[in-house]
């Protein structure tokens, strides 16, 4: 079988290089001629651990092809995913002009059956419309499905999670195109994967629903933080004996400055957009959005509460992706934090193991250092932002000597109050008992 994926963004290459690992031959398609030509030599243009050295395999083996040429992969395939970005307008809802114009070009080159495919997040009602855009556009009167498949790729995790998913969604009314979607995901059915068949509209539905309940697991966690911090509590007790508990589970019960990234923040302020639209209120959503807008405010203020007067410190940030394994820093909470810091008159020197490039983009007026044995050099405090692993083991007394001061703000929990207190520094935590 031939598919195409419209779109190699993060979503559109995973696929497609999932795809071509299950035997299928895949033409992956973007109108970006500089991404073509690097992907074509098997170079990704984002962080993902394994994507390249798949990618690179995939092409010796003659499963994937890269182009420009969307009228040739919609032509010569059978099954066309959609994997265009959706992002955020300027009142939080799913900017759709990207999804909607690649329906109107796979209109003007569909010659025979297709079964388009949104991989897209989008909001309920896109799949209708999809078919109503392509059958308008239609040079002539051809047979297609619309169906919604949508992701569940943790950044970071992406393949693992393609490959040995916890569901794959399908939604669609065509008993033919639910078998196509079948015969693609049949290498799943060798690992049980659970597979959903449903209509369209709860397909699409699930993708945000299913953010939007981690979303809230993690503001959730993160308010009982706050609290534990009044009251002299232990939020690492708290959520690990909330976690035992089967109807909770310990995934995403972390305490911290808040979440980010290129899903939770966009699709739960787009659901707060779907509810307004359809006159439903969703009061859990709408406290899960300010939950995280105060977190990141409240990280800030930990900061600047206990050193003072901060005009004129140094102050090292270690980690900037939104999470780690990633070089995403779409609304990071490092982000946030270092602006803010900024804003206060504080000098930044910065360290992450992938992100720095991106970073320097959207903060070019701070320092970044190769290592965090550099970036803290100086510094009268140190704020640890994301929890790579080479951050969880630092060399204490290596760090301790090279800073000008002692503060330590362990932003993601993952240092123990006691040691770094018993050495000296002044340890500032998450909803944390700090001796």
């Amino acid at each position: 079988m031939h598919i195409a994926v419209i779109g190699s963004g993060y979503v559109g290459l995973i696929t497609g290089a999932c795809f071509a690992e299950f035997g299928l031959n895949v033409t992956c398609v973007d109108n970006d001629e500089k991404k073509i030509k690097s992907l074509k030599k098997g170079t990704v243009p984002f962080y993902e651990p394994g994507l390249e050295e798949l990618l690179q395999n995939n092409i010796k083996a003659g499963r994937i092809t890269f182009t420009s040429n969307i009228a040739e992969a919609v032509e010569s395939s059978l099954v066309i995913f959609i994997a265009v970005g959706t992002p955020p307008r300027g009142d939080g809802s799913a900017d759709m002009k990207y999804v909607e114009g690649v329906a109107k070009e796979i209109a003007q080159h569909i010659n025979s059956y297709k079964v388009i495919v949104t991989k897209s997040t989008v909001p309920v009602g896109t799949g209708e419309k999809i078919k109503e855009i392509i059958s308008k556009n239609l040079r002539e009167h051809v047979d297609f499905d619309v169906v919604s498949n949508p992701e569940f790729l943790r950044e970071g995790a992406g393949i693992e999670d393609f490959m040995r998913p916890n569901r794959v969604v399908i939604g669609t009314s065509s008993d033919q195109a639910t078998a196509i979607m079948k015969d693609l995901y049949s290498p799943l059915y060798l690992i049980e994967a659970p597979i959903i068949i449903t209509d369209v509209k709860t397909a699409e539905l699930i993708k945000y629903a299913s953010n939007a309940f981690l979303a809230t697991k993690i503001s959730f966690i993160n308010e009982i933080a706050n609290l534990c911090e009044s009251v002299n509590a232990d939020v690492h007790m708290v959520a690990r004996s909330m976690g035992l508990d089967r109807r909770i589970g310990p995934k995403f019960l972390h305490a911290g400055p808040g979440f980010g990234g290129s899903c939770f923040p966009k699709d739960t302020r787009a659901l707060q957009q779907i509810g307004k639209k359809n006159r439903v209120k969703l009061g859990v959503i709408d406290a899960v959005v300010k939950a995280n807008e105060l977190q990141k405010e409240k990280a800030v203020k930990k900061i600047t509460s206990a050193m003072g007067k901060v005009r004129g410190k140094t102050i090292s940030v270690l980690g900037l992706s939104f999470k780690p394994n990633t070089n995403d820093i779409r609304e990071a909470p490092s982000l946030f934090i270092i602006r803010r810091l900024m804003k206060e008159g504080v000098k930044i020197r910065a360290f992450d193991p992938v992100a720095m490039p991106d970073a320097k983009a959207e903060l070019p007026k701070i320092m970044y250092c190769r290592d965090p044995y550099l970036a803290v050099r100086g510094a009268d405090a140190v704020v640890i932002v994301t929890e790579w692993n080479q951050l969880r083991n630092l060399d204490l007394g290596k760090i301790k000597k090279a800073m000008k001061g002692k503060y330590f703000f362990d932003l993601r929990n993952i240092y123990q109050p006691e040691k770094l207190i018993n050495m000296g520094f002044q340890y500032h935590c998450v909803g944390r008992v700090r001796g």
